[in-house]
């Protein structure tokens, strides 16, 4: 029996509210940030927490230094969606204009400047291709990435169509301590904080 295409729709559509609303139901329930995306839910564990917060810290105001006071950089909820495609996504920090703020639900992700995530130790793939993905699809146009593990980010722009959908068609790499341009601004990257060795962590908290 066939399905016609209506109905295939209709039925994802219906898949992806379900996946929705059991990621709601998990907020402040279980530790980490759970996601939907164009392969399921994805569970970020966010470890180690304090310098993935502490990165995410320094960007929000070194970016809301140089941008205008009506472009804020805004960290937390509520979650980026695109419910045609099948995503919700929060990142973590979202440039975007206070008036596109207001009002009820998730963000439209059109409304967004920019996107920066910085990769979590527990799931670096996440960022680094589940988001480099998603992010086109949702018609972000500038998504900025962080790694502390290595020291390294890259900036990606430039939506273009491909035979797989929307993707990114320019990539510029950087390593801390290089300036990094995010849409119309640049901000330093020094003194951002690198994920220690777990090694390294082990051994002074045994000397402790």
């Amino acid at each position: 029996m066939s399905t016609a295409p209506g109905d295939a729709r209709q039925n994802a559509s219906h898949v992806y509210r379900a996946m929705r609303d059991f990621v709601q139901s998990m907020d402040d329930t279980l530790p980490g940030k759970f996601e939907v995306t164009k392969e399921g839910i994805v569970h970020d564990m966010r470890a180690p927490v304090k310098q993935h917060e502490l990165t995410v810290l320094r960007l929000r105001k070194r970016l809301e230094k140089v941008m205008p006071e009506e472009i804020v950089a805004h960290t937390g909820e509520p979650d980026v969606e695109g419910e045609p495609e099948g995503i919700m996504r929060r990142p973590d920090v979202m440039v975007i204009a206070e008036e596109d703020m207001e009002g009820d639900g998730t963000f439209d992700p059109r409304t967004l400047v920019a996107a920066v995530e910085i990769v979590s130790r527990s799931n670096p793939d996440n960022d680094w291709v589940g988001k480099t993905r998603d992010y086109p699809l949702l018609g972000v146009p500038v998504y900025a990435v962080f790694d502390p593990r290595t020291g390294t980010g890259a900036v990606f722009t430039d939506i273009h169509p491909t035979p797989d959908g929307p993707r990114y068609a320019t990539r510029k790499d950087f390593v801390y301590g290089e300036d990094v341009t995010i849409g119309d601004w640049t901000i330093p990257t020094d003194g951002l904080p690198r994920y220690r060795d777990e090694e390294s962590g082990q051994a002074s908290a045994a000397s402790g």
